[in-house]
């Protein structure tokens, strides 16, 4: 097919990502020309402070000009704070954390974005994601992780449809970015040294709990500590481990907390085959779907707090203070559970401990937030979770499980997790995830991701 006769828009941003793609598809004979889209108007919500979008769009303009093609604008502010910004408000204030930049893709780059470049004649919208795309004879579309195993950017892509995949192309996903930054300076695109950007997608950096707080009412409320003799008298907490042990294998040693590991980068399957499961498959499919959802259940923290009078000083002044109580205490405040999320460590404003402390539940009714401390506390660690049906998202509708099957899969629960092992069980009641290990931070709103080898297949949320 000539290739001239293909016209491609290109969602330009300023960044040497989405430039280098575009001087590939020009270099490469296709008809192509660049699109900058406005998102956010409102400066006071980025620790700048500043319209960083006027800077990027000034640099697009500059390496549209330099590459030679045709430079448009487009404000897609209304659709993005509609679909994007007030669906992350909706829930946090809710205590979910969701995941805007997968919503902006689905909702807008590959939505909104591509509608209007259909109105110029865009046969492809093209961008600058990390991620590789095949087609098979019949027309199905694969998506395929990153070249670079340090960009794959497939997680970010994961609500995408067959349809909005047919329409897109990722020139870049077969490079790596120390490559992708020396054809940028070879080429002298005003983008070749331009920072990567970082925070909310088209929001920019900013400080999330000030962000939420244009919306969200400031709350005061109590931050709680739970020690490990709680989970010696939780029903739930010992019941989910009584059932995991059932489901072991005879040989079988298990692992019931996080192994400390920083997400410091991705990494890809690589054509890794996946590990050996430390469960019986027919334990697993013997278990009815009323288990499946308590085994997915994070525990619901309850803890009441009595108070007692005493007299202090010299002049023995009556005072009250909570009572000592061996599965917790009051160890601070916060300003509303909404801010908080499962996992979190900085912000918490709590000292006295060895270890460091993180935010193990939190409970916008009660308007509390439960931390633990240390890396290894039960509280941080969970096996299994449940996407609803409503909720499952398959990329490869081909290959989506039907009610009673499972199969193995790798899968992450955050954009820079190493890829887990795990069984994914489908049921009327929902999609199940049986992790291998137990995963830390598991958080409701997340996007669950899974692999068969390198091809990402399917999304949930959790």
């Amino acid at each position: 097919m000539d290739k001239s006769k293909i016209k491609v828009c290109v969602g330009l941003s300023g960044g040497v990502d989405s430039s280098v793609a575009a001087y590939l598809l020009k270099q490469e004979g296709y008809d192509v020309f660049a699109m900058f889209m406005q998102n956010w108007h409102d400066a006071d919500s980025t620790l700048h402070g500043d319209c960083e979008w006027e800077e990027d769009r000034f640099v697009a303009e500059m390496v549209a000009r330099k590459i030679g093609i045709p430079f448009y604008f487009v404000d897609l502010s209304k659709q993005y704070r509609q679909r994007v910004v007030d669906y992350m408000f909706d829930e946090y204030a809710k205590g979910r954390t969701p995941n805007p930049d997968v919503l902006c893709n689905r909702e807008i780059k590959f939505d909104a974005f591509l509608q209007v470049a259909q109105k110029y004649g865009a046969d492809f919208v093209a961008t600058g994601h990390y991620c590789r795309k095949e087609v098979l004879p019949d027309g199905t579309c694969r998506i395929l992780e990153g070249t670079d195993p340090n960009k794959d950017q497939t997680y970010f892509l994961c609500q995408l449809t067959q349809e909005q995949l047919s329409k897109a192309l990722f020139p870049i996903g077969d490079i790596v970015k120390p490559e992708v930054r020396r054809i940028a300076r070879e080429a002298d695109l005003p983008s070749a040294e331009k920072k990567d950007s970082q925070g909310i997608c088209f929001v920019g950096k900013v400080d999330l709990p000030t962000f939420l707080k244009q919306k969200l009412a400031s709350v005061e409320g109590d931050v709680v500590e739970v020690f490990d003799a709680y989970y010696t008298t939780d029903a739930l907490y010992n019941w989910q481990q009584e059932i995991l042990s059932g489901l072991l294998k005879a040989d079988a040693i298990l692992e019931r907390t996080v192994r400390y590991a920083p997400e410091e980068k991705i990494l890809t399957s690589d054509g890794k085959p996946l590990g050996i499961s430390p469960f019986e498959e027919a334990k697993i499919s013997a278990l009815t779907d009323d288990e499946l959802t308590r085994l997915a259940m994070p525990i619901r923290y309850d803890i009441r707090f009595e108070t007692e009078t005493y007299r202090s000083g010299k002049h023995h002044i009556k005072k009250t203070r909570f009572k000592e109580n061996p599965c917790g205490k009051i160890v601070g405040k916060h300003e509303g559970a909404q801010f908080y999320t499962i996992g979190q460590r900085k912000g918490l404003g709590i000292g006295g401990h060895s270890e460091p402390v993180f935010v193990i539940a939190t409970d916008t009714e009660a308007n509390r937030i439960y931390v633990g401390e240390g890396h290894s506390h039960k509280g941080l660690s969970r096996f299994c979770l449940r996407v609803a049906p409503e909720e499952i998202h398959w990329i490869r509708p081909d290959l989506a499980l039907q009610p009673g099957q499972m199969c193995r899969y790798r899968v992450r629960i955050r954009y820079r997790q190493p890829l887990q092992s795990a069984t994914l069980i489908q049921r009327e009641s929902g999609l199940y995830i049986l992790f291998d290990a137990p995963q830390r931070g598991i958080s409701p709103g997340q996007f669950a991701v899974w692999y068969a080898g390198e091809e990402m297949l399917g999304s949930g949320v959790i």
